[in-house]
């Protein structure tokens, strides 16, 4: 039999990549489900409404959740297996013809996307970020190199500057542990003394072809933000990444800001807040390159306030990510459940 299920607002009710096994029908409240445009890469948000049914074709095609479900107000929803809803639609033809027609609209929608995408040039998206990580590097700022190329080689693993961001990381690294942030000689990205400092590249000096996605001004706010982190400045910190999400001019750091906000918050304490935020953030951005560490925040900040049920449920969300067992967060997660001994 279909069980209703009770959800607060602003709950997250199921995260894109969550397998699927269920089938919602809304019967009160308001549901959000946020998704990204394959061809804007821009957030896509539908509003469920009373009477409508969601999660039905990653149930039915038996594949991962591709959205982020969350109530926008105090919500009750029935959930079907597979089975129970099959049945449901068998003996309603209007639920047949009403999937018929949203499934047709979306087929269409993305074949338009897939065509546009098709005829679209290659760009280079981690020509931005690299760069930041040189001009900090030949300006002697070797704290905010060191964390550029190493957010570098996260995000972009095997990018086509990833070798050479590996060296400057090391470079950065050596260079900070035998003079100090912005003493020393002046060092250029290959590793050989340089006159001097060079000054910030100009938008259109990343080389023929070289598409950079990122702003200087922004990444330089960002990572001086950073470094307020580092010497325990949080609440100098959250305001100036603030200022950035603000300001949006450039959609990569609005979204690290973002995050960053909700971990100053829990380096505030402020726990209710930061739960509140990071949920608030996933919906916003459901493949946030720092998506487990939010869930991990998340799990915390239940934690500190004695809600170790809650927290548990975000640790295991966390295990059935990742398949890497030295993954940081992974082995972070491991232990908090351990310790909750739930």
């Amino acid at each position: 039999m279909p069980k209703p299920l009770q959800y607060r607002s602003g709950s997250l009710i199921y995260f894109q990549g969550d397998p699927a096994e269920k089938v919602f029908i809304l019967q009160a409240g308001k549901v959000n489900l946020v998704y990204q445009d394959i061809e804007t890469g821009q957030d896509v948000h539908d509003t469920v409404q009373p009477g409508e049914f969601f999660g039905v074709k990653s149930a039915l095609g038996r594949y991962p959740r591709e959205e982020n479900a969350v109530a926008l107000q105090d919500t009750t929803i029935m959930a079907f297996t597979v089975p129970e809803f099959e049945a449901l639609a068998m003996a309603n033809t209007r639920i047949v013809v009403k999937m018929l027609t949203v499934f047709s609209n979306q087929m269409r929608r993305l074949h338009k996307q897939v065509s546009s995408l098709m005829e679209t040039e290659e760009v280079n998206p981690d020509a931005g970020l690299f760069n930041v990580g040189e001009y900090y590097l030949k300006n002697k700022r070797f704290t905010q190199a060191k964390y550029v190329f190493g957010r570098y080689l996260t995000y972009y693993p095997s990018g086509r500057n990833a070798a050479q961001a590996a060296k400057n990381l090391e470079l950065a690294e050596t260079t900070l542990s035998r003079y100090g942030d912005g003493k020393g000689p002046g060092v250029a990205p290959s590793g050989a003394p340089s006159p001097g400092s060079a000054p910030a590249p100009a938008p259109d000096s990343f080389g023929p072809g070289a598409a950079p996605v990122v702003s200087i001004d922004s990444a330089k706010a960002y990572y001086d933000a950073v470094s307020l982190i580092s010497q325990e400045q949080y609440q100098k910190a959250y305001v100036d990444f603030k200022k950035i999400v603000d300001a949006n001019a450039d959609p990569e750091y609005v979204a690290k800001s973002s995050y960053e906000m909700g971990r100053c918050l829990f380096l505030l304490n402020r726990y209710p807040d930061c739960v509140k935020y990071f949920t608030g953030l996933l919906t916003k951005y459901p493949r946030h390159p720092d998506l487990r560490d939010a869930i991990f925040f998340i799990g915390q900040s239940y934690e500190r306030v004695g809600r170790k049920e809650q927290a548990a449920a975000f640790y295991k969300k966390i295990l059935s990510m990742s398949s890497d067992e030295d993954d940081g967060t992974t082995i972070k997660a491991k232990r908090a459940l351990k310790s909750l001994e739930v």
